[in-house]
Formats: C-alpha cells, structure tokens, sequence
C-alpha cells in the first residue's frame, strides 16, 4: 500500500502564524505538525509515501525530511497549485499510486491511543483483500464543520453529508483514508461541489453507495485531534506533553517507529541521536 500525507492548503485561519511557513510546519509540543500523520502512514506499514503541498512549502518539506532514509522510508513530493480539494490528491498522485492501493492522512490530523496500530492494519488488509474503502468516525461536539456520518440502528452507516446544517449525528469521518485502487478512477470523475473542490465525501460517498465503505469508529481511549485553529495548536501541545510526560513515551517518534518495524538498525538511531542530543 501507498501513502500520501496531504500537506497544502493556505492556513488562514492560523494567520499571521501561517504567512510565511506551512501550517504543517508548526510545532506540536516537541515535532513539526508533519511528523504526527506521518507516524499514522508509519504505523499501518506503509514505506512509500507521497507528500503533497503548495509550490512554496514543497522545499521547505523537502529540507526537513529529506528522502525518508533516516525514518526507514521512501519519500517524495508533488505540488498542489491551488487547494482544490481533499480528493484531486488522487489525480495528482495517480502515477504514484500505479495500480496500489492507497492511504491518505491529512496534515494538521494527529491520533494517537491504544489500539490504533491494530484498526490501522485491517484498514490496509480491507483494501488489499478487496473489501473497499476504509475511513475513521469521531464525536465531535460540533458536527455542522464536518463530513458527517448517520447511521441505521444495526450501526451501519447510511449516509455521509459535507458540513451539514442539520446534522444526522455527531459522527464526523477523520482525516485518514484506505482505498483501494478504483479511488483514482473515481476522483478523476468528480464534478466540483458548489465551493469548487472535490470533495473527499462525495469520493466517501460513492464507496457507501456501492455497499464498499467500512466505518470505524474511535471510541473512548483514542485522541483525534484536527489542528486547524490557535485554540487546537495549544490543545494539541498539551495533549502530547501530558502523554509523553506521564506514559514515558513519545508520540510519533519516527526513528522508534522506523526501528520497532525493523525499517533501520540500531547504528542508525544512534547516529539520529548524535544529532538531536541536547533535548529531551
């Protein structure tokens, strides 16, 4: 399976912090934002992944992680021009994905919990085996700024809706994404929502109506945070300096990620921490 970590966007709701770097930049408590989605990519086994972003911040993304080698993986990038859409991150990345499967985080999207490694790999066996698309629903308190899930009474899910003004549920689908290779085919045939973006719920949508989307839901024990505004930086920082100060482990460390998978050895981490030997 193939990654992509969708890195673009103009950031204006974090302005002036946002004009002159990538939201994805950011720090969250000890790590750019970035490092956060792409433990996530990391952790469900994925090696080869696609960073997408804007023509200016592309270099800076490249300057910070390189080729991947350090983190055990194999990265590259590409340009979105302008944000048009959750979704066009197929049509860009179609040469990359060839005839794989495929899974998207977005940038600003931090999880973290017990358990996610497991729900995480039988998303990518669901794609791999040929049972579709795979997405992650949270409650969020206000669901009228989401892609928003209802479901039957056997918790089945029936519909999705885009940012709804009378919401079915308090179920919002996350931004992490399993498909399986159809997904290209399907973005390409997009028509643009009344805001001109493809929207990755009518990409969602598709896959329900074809009885081929599996939902997840992340229930108690798991953090889903969106950080898209000041007030969720400063939720985010706090949520993983408490973790990593009372559990005694980090949260996306991707030199202990790459070494638990057997990605790099030993000598390798040890030649990281030369570099990075004066903090914690």
């Amino acid at each position: 399976m193939k990654g992509i970590i969708l890195a673009g966007g103009s950031g204006t709701r974090l302005y002036p912090l946002t004009k002159v770097t990538s939201k994805q930049l950011l720090p969250i408590y000890d790590k750019p934002m970035i490092y956060y989605p792409m433990s996530v990519l990391m952790n469900a086994g994925i090696r080869d992944i696609l960073i997408i972003s804007t023509p200016q911040d592309t270099p800076r993304f490249e300057d910070l992680l390189g080729d991947g080698h350090q983190f055990g993986v194999s990265l590259t990038y590409a340009v979105q021009p302008s944000p048009d859409g959750l979704a066009q991150a197929f049509i860009i990345g179609a040469d990359f994905i060839g005839d794989d499967t495929v899974a998207m985080v977005l940038g600003d999207n931090i999880f973290a919990g017990h358990g996610l490694k497991k729900r995480l790999k039988a998303a990518v066996k669901n794609a791999e085996t040929g049972k579709g698309a795979t997405v992650f629903g949270y409650y969020v308190d206000d669901p009228e700024r989401f892609g928003i899930v209802e479901f039957n009474k056997n918790g089945k899910a029936v519909s999705i809706e885009e940012k709804p003004e009378k919401p079915k549920s308090n179920y919002c689908v996350t931004g992490l994404y399993f498909y399986d290779n159809r997904v290209v085919e399907y973005a390409k045939n997009l028509t643009p929502s009344a805001r001109g973006e493809l929207e990755i719920t009518d990409l969602n949508r598709i896959y329900l109506e074809n009885n081929a989307l599996n939902v997840e839901l992340l229930g108690q024990g798991f953090t889903w945070l969106d950080t898209g505004t000041h007030e969720s930086l400063v939720d985010a920082t706090n949520f993983v300096k408490t973790v990593e100060t009372h559990q005694h482990r980090k949260i996306a460390c991707l030199e202990e990620i790459a070494y638990l998978n057997g990605w790099i050895s030993k000598e390798d981490v040890l030649e990281v921490y030369e570099v990075l030997k004066k903090n914690q």
